[in-house]
């Protein structure tokens, strides 16, 4: 660390010098122009340089399957605008792979392709994209998924069930919008200015995005079970649906607690989710002592429901938790 003592020029203008070898590492010298981002207490300054699509090669010679699609998610999380994926020759294994990755991304194409390399584009002006948004859609999708998993179980209802599936889709395609936003934010006092965010709110919306899709992960996984279980009988269904609810009370609450505006509402919101969850617990324990009655597979199924709704509210409770270090006040 480095310190510096401000001074007055001219009576009316504070100056300050910058560090030799900082300014000389980043290209700054007489004349250049740098920008000052406040935050709160403190400032900001970084070289001011022209907005551009950022763009990165990847070799991908000796990837292929989910190991190339991750990759290419990986580049698109980091903030790559445009990738190029090169090998001596692509394969039709890898454009399958690559063609994977970008319907699972919001907004990214197909750019160019030859025998050798694809190029991939970002297409979105990610200055235009809005965390809060993104987080409310996946809320808003997370919360339906969970409540028609259900619906489809004790009403065994495949079709819906399949919906759900695919709705899993849309959570992740925003989950990494989210992840994208956020990094950006860190690597750039300029893209938290653009999105309007302080960026300890956007590690809030981040931590608790990463939460919703997870709840969409047991969703899909109680859709699943619904496919492969017949009939449930009364009380088991009725049980169910009491966990679905209270589970579900618990996302609204923690998420209502994450958006509030007034610090004392989000306390009260947030502390209330918490509670819940020790409830839910409880609850838990009742429906596996109902389970143990029934016949053995079908219980071991419907024990993975419950561990998914049980899940589920504990995700819940950690945006509870993540809400309530967001209304604290700052030190």
């Amino acid at each position: 660390m480095e310190t510096r003592k401000v001074q007055v020029t001219g009576g009316s203008t504070y100056t300050v010098s910058l560090p030799k070898t900082w300014a000389t590492d980043n290209g700054v010298s007489a004349g250049t122009t740098v920008e000052f981002y406040p935050e709160e207490d403190s400032l900001l300054l970084t070289p001011k340089s022209e907005t551009q699509r950022t763009e990165g090669t990847l070799d991908v010679s000796d990837l292929d399957g989910q190991r190339l699609t991750r990759a290419v998610m990986t580049m698109y999380v980091s903030g790559f605008d445009i990738i190029a994926l090169e090998a001596n020759r692509i394969t039709t294994d890898q454009r399958r792979a690559i063609r994977s990755a970008t319907q699972s991304l919001v907004g990214v194409e197909v750019l160019e392709e030859t025998s050798d390399s694809v190029v991939i584009q970002d297409l979105l002006d990610s200055s235009e994209l809005s965390i809060h948004n993104a987080v409310t859609r996946m809320r808003l999708i997370a919360q339906s998924m969970l409540n028609d998993a259900l619906t489809a179980l004790l009403e065994n209802d495949e079709d819906m069930a399949r919906d759900v599936r695919e709705r899993d889709d849309d959570v992740d395609r925003l989950w990494y919008v989210v992840s994208r936003i956020f990094r950006a934010t860190l690597r750039s006092p300029r893209a938290a200015e653009e999105l309007g965010v302080p960026r300890e709110v956007c590690f809030d919306y981040h931590s608790s995005a990463r939460q919703l899709e997870r709840i969409g992960d047991h969703a899909a996984k109680i859709a699943n079970i619904a496919v492969e279980l017949d009939e449930i009988d009364e009380d088991v269904a009725d049980a169910l649906q009491e966990l679905h609810d209270d589970s579900a009370d618990v996302l609204e609450k923690a998420m209502d607690a994450l958006f509030a505006d007034d610090p004392d509402e989000a306390t009260r919101l947030a502390n209330s989710a918490r509670e819940s969850v020790r409830n839910i617990d409880e609850h838990t324990r009742s429906i596996d002592e109902l389970l143990r009655e029934r016949e053995p597979q079908a219980a071991q199924s419907l024990g993975l429901v419950v561990d998914s709704l049980s899940r589920s509210a504990d995700y819940a409770g950690n945006i509870a938790e993540t809400a309530l270090q967001k209304a604290a006040p700052s030190p």
